[in-house]
């Protein structure tokens, strides 16, 4: 036995000029005929809704077809970029100092502080022209000083080069096998457009936190 079909209920006819009651002869219907439609669409509020819409609309497509025309490289410096972002911020939290000078914060804020961008980055320790495939790799990444990661040997630590400088400063902070580790791992790394845009997105993620909790 089939239950019967239940029948809409009339509704009120959206369009102000008009407020007749009518039966909706389709799911979402809001006026009752092709006339008052079209004097609702010309109301200034739906007017706006729909020139954002469009808006929205075509700001998604210009980025999909932006997106579209970008090459593999710039995926992988997009990433590259939230992840020293993202290690630079974790170790001025921690109250870390440049990886290559050993200077602390105070020091190089004092004395680098006016340099376009700040006094930081975050450097890599085995580089990725040499070593592409750590790049990525959190162990590689560290805070230096703008001068450091610059290459200037101006503000490395007495007697050492800046690379020099670098992995002594590590061998500290993680000891001698880490460092070892690090520079023995020869593992290929691959990543698909996909998985970057999944890096990018989590560690700059992860940098918005850490400038919450910074405030």
């Amino acid at each position: 036995m089939s239950l019967p079909t239940k029948q809409p209920k009339a509704k009120d006819c959206k369009n102000p000029a008009c407020g007749e009651r009518f039966i909706p002869q389709r799911l979402g219907q809001a006026v009752c005929s092709p006339k008052c439609a079209i004097a609702e669409a010309k109301q200034p509020a739906n007017q706006k809704r729909a020139r954002i819409a469009i808006e929205q609309r075509e700001r998604r497509e210009i980025k999909v077809r932006k997106e579209a025309l970008r090459s593999y490289g710039w995926f992988v410096e997009e990433a590259t970029k939230a992840v020293q972002g993202a290690r630079r911020l974790e170790e001025l939290s921690l109250g870390s100092g440049c990886m290559s000078c050993g200077k602390d914060q105070a020091q190089v804020q004092a004395e680098q502080g006016w340099k376009t961008g700040g006094a930081w980055d975050g450097g890599h320790y085995l580089s990725k022209g040499a070593r592409p495939e750590l790049r990525l790799v959190e162990q590689n990444i560290w805070l230096q000083c703008k001068g450091c990661n610059g290459g200037s040997n101006k503000y490395a630590r007495k007697g050492e080069s800046v690379k020099n400088g670098f992995r002594a400063g590590l061998i500290e902070r993680i000891g001698l096998a880490a460092v070892e580790a690090l520079e023995a791992d020869h593992e290929p790394r691959k990543y698909s457009i996909p998985e970057l845009k999944a890096i990018a997105a989590e560690y700059r993620a992860k940098q918005r936190e850490l400038k919450r909790a910074a405030q």
